[in-house]
């Protein structure tokens, strides 16, 4: 059962299926609809205990496989992410050839993605939500959420660029250039296709600039000037260069003297 089928809630959610006595006098179908109905009033948290006694009640059976993926989406839709993990993993165990476990490690990756903006610098949890969605794209290519699941790889991904940025400029700041060098390097090196790049080649400018590294400055400016020339990080360091009597250009054996040689020459031996 694809998504389109789970949120499309049955018109059995327009009343409570479930009102008095033990649940075990239900049966599974009734109980999925209670939770259906939780769910269309914006009770999620008791609709994921009631998907959840399915499971419980009627261990193995089909309501149970279908209440379980439930329980990990109105986990989700309650912003638990620590149950909807839990259940989502669950579904991904027990029925890992089902048509739905490309949806459940898709929850499984959002349950991770979601919490991005929340981490503040610790990045663990955008690791694992890079990890989750690769598992997506790379296991599920054929799925409807493969190509969300790039999107969200994708910006994830310059997240942690931007991390490294925001670390990067707080040395710059302070005049440790050393450190902030270390920083912008691991974005040109290992964060090429994000946003970052341009931004994290200027701030080496600035910082070779700073500590008299006329080479390591000119060839950042060259690899600048040639893959980002029409942004604003171009035009400054190009002015900053020209300023002392420099221009962009490749000069010596540096490391960016490698990514010059890489990028704009294609020579990666």
């Amino acid at each position: 059962m694809a998504l389109v089928g789970f949120v499309g809630l049955s018109a059995c959610a327009d009343k409570d299926p479930v009102t008095n006595g033990s649940l075990e006098s239900y049966s599974a179908e009734e109980i999925y609809q209670r939770g259906e109905y939780e769910l269309s009033r914006g009770r999620d948290d008791k609709a994921a205990s009631f998907f959840g006694e399915i499971e419980r009640l009627y261990p193995y059976s089909e309501w149970a496989k279908r209440g379980l993926i439930m329980q990990a989406f109105a986990y989700h839709k309650d912003r638990n992410y620590e149950a909807a993990r839990g259940a989502a993993q669950r579904y991904l165990d027990f029925y890992p050839a089902d048509s739905d476990a490309a949806y459940a490690q898709y929850l499984l990756a959002l349950s991770y993605y979601d919490q991005i903006d929340e981490v503040g610098r610790d990045q663990g949890l955008t690791f694992q939500a890079l990890q989750a969605l690769r598992v997506v794209i790379e296991r599920y290519p054929d799925s409807e959420y493969a190509r969300s699941a790039i999107l969200k790889f994708d910006l994830a991904f310059d997240h942690l660029a931007a991390k490294e940025m925001e670390i990067g400029r707080y040395y710059l700041k302070r005049k440790n250039y050393a450190a902030s060098i270390n920083r912008f390097r691991v974005v040109v090196e290992q964060f090429q296709t994000t946003s970052q790049t341009p931004e994290a080649l200027h701030r080496l400018v600035e910082a070779y600039l700073s500590l008299g590294l006329t080479e390591e400055a000119q060839t950042a400016g060259a690899i600048l000037g040639h893959n980002y020339q029409s942004t604003e990080w171009y035009q400054d360091s190009y002015a900053l260069l020209t300023g002392q009597g420099l221009e962009p250009k490749l000069l010596g054996d540096s490391w960016l003297a490698s990514i010059y040689r890489q990028t704009v020459k294609g020579e990666w031996l």
